[in-house]
């Protein structure tokens, strides 16, 4: 039962009409709560059954972050009695859920749809908490209450704003083909064509038997490799969990993960993903070629960090033991944070970099090359310190992995996508994949 403001306000006015009228004793102020009893009783009586309708939902099942999603939803009214009152559609506070309530009338026997605007702030599936549909009497004192249940998913996908780089990308790609206007002569080893010799050719292209049967010097023309395997891996551990600027790590990785897949699809390649930390929370595996960038989004969503240490033995072993034989491009998005590298993934690389070639890819937090450079009194000479020692065990650790045949990008979190992007680039063009 709920009470209206109407209700209120009668209550307040019998009240002071008892008290002006001067009688003596509690007879006047019983009848008088009496009848106002007897009138909220009648009117919730009148009132419309909440439990008597009948939902059902429609809409947006998915968005990305930022955009906004329309949820519907459509009630019924079997009864033979008018439905006068409110619905409040629900949702996790995240879900910046508006109009938070919405006054609905629902003649007996008809249908009423209720919109409602979803703005997610973060990632990931929001469902729908429940429908609190709130019905008056005729006389608008009271009415009924009840809270239904009407299922409803809406999973808020990855931005993907480094998608602004993926044309000047794939024309770096074209042109590496050979397929732009420009006509710049393709590296790799996969054979394209033949063509006669022009000055400034390498001389180890030239094809000595069709050199033979030919006038003239001819030589072998190559194109990149096509249809490589690329894994892509996000490390979802504790490390991913920092924040660089107002945004975890966790998704400036996926930004730049989601641009090397769908260039590596356009590219022609074989896209894997897998997200792990002490196990594998979420997998794609490629299909055949062509982009997997919507497979990946979709799994991407629900991810989180965990707070807990990331298992390099268990990655290692998961990346040999599920990948097959096949060499192929490993691209581990991870921190450069050498207390976890250095007591975990180091002494084990040697294993991994034996079969696959290994791309390390870290966001460096701009704040820290700006504390570096503090100066003035001793709070900033300390923080400086502490940066200054931060850069240098990054860099320690980065001139580790280079040792050890790893391929290294990191870049602050505006130029981490397209760095992986250029860094997978140039070795389809120095022919290493």
């Amino acid at each position: 039962m709920v009470v209206t403001g109407r209700a209120v306000l009668l209550a307040f006015l019998a009240t002071v009409a008892v008290a002006l009228s001067g009688l003596v004793g509690a007879w006047a102020a019983v009848a008088a709560l009496v009848l106002l009893a007897l009138l909220l009783v009648a009117d919730v009586c009148l009132a419309a059954s909440p439990a008597a309708l009948r939902l059902s939902r429609d809409g947006d099942s998915s968005l990305r972050l930022g955009d906004s999603a329309v949820v519907h939803v459509t009630l019924a009214n079997p009864t033979r009695r008018r439905l006068r009152g409110s619905v409040r559609d629900a949702w996790p506070p995240s879900s910046h859920a508006a109009p938070r309530g919405q006054p609905v009338r629902v003649d007996a026997g008809e249908r009423r749809r209720v919109t409602t605007t979803l703005t997610p702030s973060r990632r990931g599936d929001a469902r729908a908490a429940g429908v609190t549909v709130r019905t008056i009497g005729p006389l608008g004192l009271a009415g009924r209450q009840r809270t239904l249940t009407a299922p409803w998913t809406v999973r808020t996908l990855p931005p993907f704003h480094s998608r602004r780089h993926l044309p000047g990308k794939l024309s770096r790609l074209r042109e590496l083909e050979g397929q732009h206007t420009a006509m710049v002569r393709g590296q790799g080893s996969e054979f394209d064509s033949l063509r006669d010799y022009v000055p400034g050719d390498d001389v180890r292209s030239i094809d000595w038997r069709a050199t033979a049967r030919n006038d003239g010097v001819v030589v072998r023309t190559w194109r990149p490799e096509r249809d490589r395997r690329i894994l892509i891996v996000l490390d979802t551990g504790r490390t991913s969990a920092g924040r660089v600027g107002d945004t975890p790590r966790l998704d400036h990785a996926m930004d730049a993960a989601l641009l090397l897949a769908a260039l590596a699809g356009r590219a022609g390649d074989r896209v894997d993903f897998m997200a792990y930390d002490r196990r594998t929370r979420a997998q794609v595996r490629s299909s055949g070629k062509g982009s997997q960038v919507n497979r990946i989004v979709e799994a991407m969503a629900p991810l989180e960090a965990e707070l807990v240490e990331s298992d390099p033995a268990g990655l290692v072993g998961t990346v040999l033991g599920t990948q097959g034989r096949s060499r192929r491009l490993v691209v581990l998005l991870t921190d450069l944070n050498a207390a976890a590298l250095e007591e975990g993934l180091l002494p084990r690389l040697p294993l991994l970099t034996s079969r696959h070639l290994l791309l390390v890819a870290a966001v460096r937090d701009p704040a820290v090359d700006g504390m570096a450079g503090e100066r003035g009194g001793a709070d900033a000479l300390y923080r400086a310190a502490a940066a200054e020692r931060t850069l240098s065990e990054r860099r320690r650790v980065t001139a580790e992995l280079r040792r050890l045949g790893v391929e290294v990008v990191d870049a602050d979190p505006e130029h981490i996508a397209p760095a992986l992007a250029d860094a997978y680039i140039n070795l389809k063009a120095q022919g290493r994949l």
